[in-house]
């Protein structure tokens, strides 16, 4: 999950920087085209997506929790997100005002991912305590009934 977030956040501010440096023309290079098609980075995303999937789906054990297979899936859902609001609307709003909620959804998913990762270990902690009382307990009543 680590890795995961981590390349999520990487990734998300990576693809804001070069894609503000293509538009002020800051950068050496331009976007990704298929002869005349603009290839959107939510394109790679979702190939990302779909060979983790795959990973998953095959069920090999040794990959599948595997950092390189995490960092794809943060890389592929970052990518995704920063244009949520093209696939919402169907249209490049990349620019625009209503390209906002794509960095909402982005920002809002680390977030999500954020406190997960943070607040986990003190879930686990609190389910061990809780677990320890109700097992005290079961015993005192076996006890108290035999």
């Amino acid at each position: 999950m680590l890795t995961t977030w981590v390349s999520f956040g990487v990734t998300f501010g990576t693809v804001r920087v070069i894609t503000h440096g293509i538009r002020g023309g800051w950068l050496p290079w331009g976007n990704i085209s298929v002869g005349r098609e603009h290839l959107h980075h939510y394109n790679l995303g979702i190939a990302a997506l779909a060979g983790v999937g795959l990973i998953a789906v095959r069920g090999d054990e040794r990959a599948v929790g595997h950092p390189v297979v995490a960092t794809a899936y943060g890389c592929g859902s970052a990518l995704i997100c920063d244009e949520f609001a093209l696939l919402l609307d169907l249209r490049d709003v990349y620019w625009g005002d209503q390209g906002r909620i794509s960095v909402d959804v982005s920002l809002g998913a680390l977030s999500v991912l954020g406190a997960y990762l943070t607040a986990t270990p003190f879930w686990h902690e609190i389910l061990k305590i809780t677990g320890a009382h109700v097992a005290t307990a079961a015993r005192r009543e076996a006890g108290a009934v035999g």
